[in-house]
C-alpha cells in the first residue's frame, strides 16, 4: 500500500500496553523505541495475526514502518489505520504483505459534524448502511459513535 499521512497530534493517545523494554521510560516526551514498543502493543491488542511483525518509529519524521504478514486486506488496512490515528504518528510506511490479494478499501478522514450516517449516505447513497463502515473498522471502533475529526476511517466497497 505504502506511504499514508495523518493529522499528528489529534489521534487517540496511544495507552496500549507496551512490549518489553530494557530501559525505563522517561518522564519527558517518549523515545522513538518507546513509541515503537507502544504502537507494537496496539497491534497486537487488536488481536488480528500478523506475522513476523515488526514496528519503527522515527521520531524525527513521526513515521511509523509496519512490516510483517498479514491473512486478509482488511486486516493490513485496520492496522495501518490503527497505528495512524495515534496522536504521535503523521505518517505509516506500510511495508506488510498479504496472504490473499483483493481490493483495497477507500479512506474517509472525519470532518466536524460528521456521523457514520453522513458517511453512509455519501459513498453509499443510503445512511441505513452506516453498519457497514462500523463493521469494517472493528475493532478500531467500540460503537458507531467513537469517531472523531482528522480520524481516518475504512470505507468497504
Amino acid at each position: 500500500m505504502g506511504l499514508f499521512d495523518f493529522v499528528k497530534g489529534i489521534g487517540k493517545k496511544n495507552t496500549a500496553p507496551a512490549e518489553p523494554q530494557a530501559a525505563p521510560a522517561s518522564p519527558a516526551e517518549p523515545s522513538a523505541q518507546e513509541v515503537a514498543n507502544k504502537l507494537l502493543g496496539l497491534i497486537k491488542s487488536l488481536g488480528l495475526g500478523v506475522d513476523g511483525l515488526s514496528v519503527t518509529y522515527n521520531g524525527a519524521t513521526d513515521t511509523a514502518v509496519i512490516k510483517g504478514k498479514v491473512n486478509s486486506q482488511a486486516d493490513k488496512e485496520k492496522i495501518v489505520l490503527a497505528v495512524g490515528n495515534i496522536d504521535h504518528v503523521a505518517q505509516v510506511d506500510d511495508q506488510m504483505t498479504v496472504d490473499t490479494a483483493e481490493p483495497e478499501s477507500k479512506f474517509y478522514t472525519v470532518k466536524s459534524g460528521d456521523n457514520l450516517s453522513k458517511i453512509s449516505k455519501e459513498y453509499y447513497g443510503d445512511p441505513n448502511q452506516y453498519n457497514k463502515i462500523f463493521e469494517a473498522n472493528k475493532p478500531l471502533l467500540k460503537n458507531a459513535d467513537d469517531i472523531f475529526p482528522g480520524q481516518v476511517l475504512r470505507i468497504p466497497q
